[in-house]
């Protein structure tokens, strides 16, 4: 499936911006735009973003000045489908879903390279649908929003596992504390529901990635068990980690945290991720709720969790479109060049989220002077166009050279940052007088 964004009008007409895969796309003045239009005066430096999942679409304004319009009406965002037209001053952009088959040669005649309307059925409860695909005999596994919910909640046992309790709940599904019945170990048991209709292609894809990244043994990161699908939602088991994640022990310590157990926390994050970058893996989804922690401080172990999860749950198209809710959430932990390149992250996100992380941790705030409600458009400018709040100012007990660290691996520019996360943990043990 494919996205096409095709100018009909204005000075760049002719200009065709396609997208077969999770993407983004910001227009705006701002060298930084991919749709850049430096001399039109009724564009904003940051214009609006487009997020785009095959074969959806979706357009949030970032709150300019003159406005974003589809099909002449204004908005602040919307669906697009195929045919709509997004409008700024001259320039317009026609919307395009097809097939994406038409360059590849597909020997199946076909009158046109639009998708096929496909009917399918809930694999839980058997509702029928209507959705697209690619071609009318693809398979698709499609799980009905009701019951999505309802497996969120209430999730189904997994064969060869007792279930204990629910221990969590996300964006993709729910996790589970769980006893394996060959060996009685306990487990974390996370289930994974598409948002979407999925191809069994893009399922094969998904757990193919599953597999790969379950290579990475490090004692930072959490122990991968199993994987598999049944009834429809894919599966995931690791060890069951016996503490608690980063953020919710922030908490449990009045909401931030000594600057001690949170350099110890961080570092050990850090080898993980030097472990894991240099075998060429991106964590991409860092956040406190990623970190376990296990034991007491100064013995405590942290452990890095969900290794590549996010990303191919997007890039596989299992996600669907992701900055339709109005609470911006992680996106407030992502680098400007990831929000910009969203199918293209590289280690040195991780190192910004991850000081983003610390950051938090220490002073219970978002680096960024933005709103713990902020939407999606606050926080994205805020990232392009803000600079952050000095930690000092916010916890004067930090000491300065640990602060400095982490302040580093904020920058906006990925060449100031620290190269590696091995460097920003030697610079952040010796700042803390570890090393």
């Amino acid at each position: 499936m494919r996205v096409s964004l095709n100018v009909v009008a204005g000075p760049q007409i002719g200009r065709t911006f396609s997208f077969d895969q999770h993407d983004t796309f910001m227009i705006g003045r701002s060298e930084d735009s991919h749709f850049c239009l430096p001399h039109d005066r009724f564009f904003s430096r940051h214009h609006c973003i487009l997020e785009i999942a095959p074969p959806q679409a979706f357009i949030r304004d970032l709150g300019s000045t003159n406005g974003t319009y589809v099909n002449g009406m204004r908005v602040d965002t919307a669906y697009l489908v195929s045919g709509d037209r997004i409008q700024g001053g001259e320039t317009v952009l026609e919307v395009e879903v097809s097939t994406g088959l038409e360059e590849h040669g597909d020997s199946v005649a076909r009158p046109a390279t639009q998708p096929s309307l496909i009917s399918v059925k809930c694999l839980n409860c058997g509702v029928p649908a209507s959705v697209e695909a690619s071609h009318p005999e693809a398979k698709m596994s499609y799980l009905c929003d009701d019951c999505r919910e309802k497996l969120k909640e209430n999730p189904q046992p997994i064969p060869g596992y007792q279930m204990i309790r629910v221990i969590g709940q996300g964006g993709m599904g729910s996790v589970m504390l769980g006893r394996s019945e060959k060996d009685g170990r306990a487990v974390a048991i996370k289930t994974l529901l598409p948002e979407v209709a999925v191809s069994e292609q893009s399922l094969k894809r998904f757990m193919r990635e599953i597999e790969v990244a379950a290579s990475l043994s490090h004692p930072n990161i959490v122990g991968y068990v199993e994987h598999g699908t049944h009834n429809g939602m894919v599966y995931l088991v690791t060890d069951f980690i016996a503490g608690m994640d980063a953020s919710r022990l922030a908490k449990h310590r009045g909401g931030r945290m000594d600057y001690r157990e949170v350099v110890s926390i961080i570092e050990q994050t850090l080898a993980a991720l030097d472990y894991a970058h240099k075998l060429g893996f991106v964590h991409r989804d860092i956040k406190e709720q990623n970190i376990l922690v296990e034991g007491e401080y100064p013995r405590s172990a942290a452990k890095l969790t969900d290794f590549g999860l996010s990303k191919s749950f997007k890039e596989t198209g299992m996600s669907g479109v992701t900055m339709v809710g109005d609470v911006a959430g992680t996106i407030a932990y992502m680098p400007p060049e990831q929000v910009r390149e969203f199918k293209d992250v590289q280690p040195p996100s991780d190192i910004y989220a991850i000081g983003m992380t610390a950051y938090s941790l220490l002073t219970a705030a978002h680096a960024l002077d933005i709103s713990p409600k902020a939407g999606i458009a606050e926080t994205v400018k805020a990232i392009f166009e803000k600079p952050i709040v000095p930690i000092l100012s916010r916890v004067n007990t930090v000491p300065a050279n640990v602060a400095a660290v982490i302040e580093t691996s904020l920058a906006k520019h990925v060449d100031q940052r620290w190269r590696t996360a091995g460097a920003m943990r030697e610079a952040l043990l010796a700042a803390a007088g570890q090393n």
